[in-house]
């Protein structure tokens, strides 16, 4: 039975969605993979532009810093594409490890313990997006980056002209520019020692930070990746990095070469590119397209934040640190529940910071930097724990310890530096997201352990001894129970049917729902598994029922909106078997409040709101948990 056959005519407000979003996508396509991965290039386009647009403030914001020191600008370029690199080879390892991808999250959590993973995921979480990523987004992640690509490569041209242009028309004055800044730092170095200069340096270090915050992109969003993952993944990565570290350093070089001043209400690219481009034909609207473009790849750099984000909260929903709704697809198989918080987040961060770009600049690195050191930490305590195993394990080690190093002195410093600037803003929202986070894992481990009781009982229910093999009769009365796994939440409310209806139904019939959400939609083979348990647990059911002297059987489905899928699976057996009423259960407790109505969907309502509107009987059996 294929459900996306149906004859059903969409509504108004379902076509205006298609238009919007796009058409629903087919589970069962076997090209389906294939279609919605991203290759390398689009890879870098998507998920590198949120690295490569850090380079509008990454770097200004470092040579800012340095006041008139600003020939230390020199091996703070240098500084700085090495940083790039080092950071993106250790995330080039990480993305080896741990290829389902994840990232910070995935890794910390695996590492070190949960407890550091939640930390990781909370602060990948509290970071700046733009609300107009999120229709865009809810298209799917090929289709919204394809849609940016032509910004990307405005970005990419237009700096290749400033860059190239900016440094090659200083080539002969390299020599008086290195002996001004050579006598510049003997006079500092006279002044205030290396001591001090040192302590100017790291500080502009720290504070150009943003430079390198969309780097841990590429490995949250591996899920995304072509296959073969890990290879596609190290290349973009590589992408990612040279052209980072190119533009980062480059815009540094002449931000000094230039001898470039702060003016207020322009920022340094602005004034570059007016001075590099001065003098050429249609020089000032080349400038304006430079700068332009800039800010239009800001907004593609946010796609980076749409295209992961989602993919740590549902990793995190999986593992019970947010609401399980986290971890279910959309019918075009993106996290669209994720995308819509993470959009609504934007537009509060937005109007409460009153889109002051320092503050949400502040906020986007300490917690990225957070996510990095304890990544770093993780595969160090990773290489350690299994250096009897891994002949090699000294040589992979060094480069995350280098990194580490790195990515901690950045966070102590701007922590320390921006405090007062939104740092405190930051450490607290993060913080209450850590709260909240922890409120609804124990929440979920208290009904886990009252369910767990409940099976221990009911899954000890031997099996009769009067086989019946016959088939499911028609004409008799048949239960329909919707199961969502071989459990003691679904032998309940089979048992609860005898108990309430004895002598009633004759037939059984279970169905249930192959649910594919982030968890299993990681390929062919992850799915062909799901289905093969569904059916293994519906045939204990249907095995068990018929020990009893009950005819039964059972009908599955793939899809990802269990209310939907299950309806139309119900709405069309009933067509075969008339004489049926629906039965599923729900979980009920004693004080039930808005926060535990938030963590269990409703599922079981809104089946039954639907197939009652059908005219189709559909009874609610209580499965009450004590917590």
């Amino acid at each position: 039975m294929n459900l996306n056959d149906s004859d059903h005519q969409p509504t108004w407000l379902e076509a205006l969605k298609q238009r919007l979003i796009g058409k629903p996508r087919d589970i069962n396509e076997p090209s389906l993979f294939h279609k919605i991965s991203l290759i390398p290039v689009l890879a870098w386009i998507g998920l590198g532009a949120d690295g490569l647009s850090s380079s509008s403030y990454g770097p200004e914001e470092a040579f800012k810093a340095l006041g008139p020191h600003t020939y230390l600008s020199i091996f703070l370029a240098l500084a700085t594409a090495l940083t790039v690199f080092i950071i993106s080879y250790a995330y080039s390892r990480i993305i080896e490890h741990f290829p389902h991808g994840g990232g910070g999250y995935i890794v910390s959590t695996h590492t070190i313990g949960k407890d550091a993973g939640v930390v990781s995921g909370a602060a990948l979480l509290v970071i700046f997006l733009v609300l107009l990523m999120v229709v865009m987004n809810l298209r799917g992640v090929k289709e919204s980056v394809t849609f940016l690509a032509p910004i990307f490569i405005i970005f990419v041209m237009t700096h290749i002209l400033l860059i190239g242009y900016g440094l090659l028309s200083h080539l002969g004055q390299f020599q008086p520019v290195f002996e001004t800044f050579s006598g510049n730092f003997r006079q500092d170095a006279s002044m205030i020692g290396s001591i001090g200069i040192l302590a100017i340096f790291l500080r502009a270090f720290s504070m150009g930070g943003g430079t390198y915050t969309g780097i841990e992109a590429v490995s949250n969003a591996m899920n995304l990746m072509r296959e073969p993952k890990v290879q596609t993944g190290k290349r973009t990565m590589v992408y990612l990095a040279i052209s980072l570290a190119i533009t980062a350093a480059g815009l540094l070089l002449c931000y000094a070469l230039f001898s470039i001043k702060p003016v207020d209400g322009r920022t340094l690219n602005a004034i570059l590119a007016d001075q590099v481009f001065d003098g050429w034909p249609l020089g000032g609207i080349i400038a304006f397209v430079t700068i332009l473009s800039e800010g239009a790849l800001l907004m593609v750099g946010a796609q980076s934040g749409f295209a992961g984000g989602p993919s740590v909260m549902a990793n995190m929903a999986i593992d019970n640190w947010l609401p399980r709704r986290f971890a279910a697809l959309s019918e075009r198989l993106t996290m669209q529940n994720g995308v819509l918080l993470m959009g609504g987040a934007a537009l509060f961060l937005l109007l409460y910071t009153k889109g002051s770009v320092s503050a949400l600049v502040v906020m986007y690195s300490i917690n990225v930097f957070l996510t990095f050191s304890l990544s770093q930490f993780g595969m160090t305590r990773f290489f350690l724990k299994h250096r009897h195993v891994d002949s090699n394990w000294q040589k992979h080690i060094v480069i995350h310890i280098i990194g580490l190093a790195l990515c901690l002195t950045i966070l102590v410093v701007t922590v320390y530096e921006k405090f007062g600037e939104g740092g405190w803003m930051t450490l607290l929202i993060t913080s209450m997201v850590i709260g909240l986070c922890y409120l609804i894992r124990r929440h979920y481990d208290k009904v886990r352990r009252g369910v767990r009781q409940l099976e221990d009982i009911l899954l000890e229910i031997p099996p009769g001894h009067h086989v019946n093999n016959d088939p499911v009769d028609p004409r008799e009365m048949t239960a329909i129970l919707l199961v969502s796994g071989f459990n003691g939440f679904g032998l309940h409310t089979w048992m609860s049917i005898f108990r309430e209806f004895p002598k009633t139904y004759k037939n059984f019939m279970f169905l249930s729902v192959a649910s594919i959400d982030s968890g299993s939609f990681k390929g062919v083979a992850e799915i062909e598994a799901l289905k093969a348990s569904t059916r293994e647990n519906l045939m204990k059911y249907v095995t068990l029922t018929r020990s009893y002297g009950f005819p039964a059987d059972y009908r599955m489905e793939v899809g990802t909106d269990v209310v939907e899928t299950a309806t139309e699976l119900c709405e069309a057996l009933v067509k075969d078997l008339p004489r049926s009423t629906i039965f599923t259960g729900k979980l009920i407790f004693r004080q039930e409040n808005a926060f535990q109505r938030i963590l269990h969907n409703e599922t079981a309502f809104a089946i039954q709101r639907r197939l009652q509107w059908d005219g189709i009987t559909t009874v609610i059996l209580p499965v009450r948990v004590t917590i």
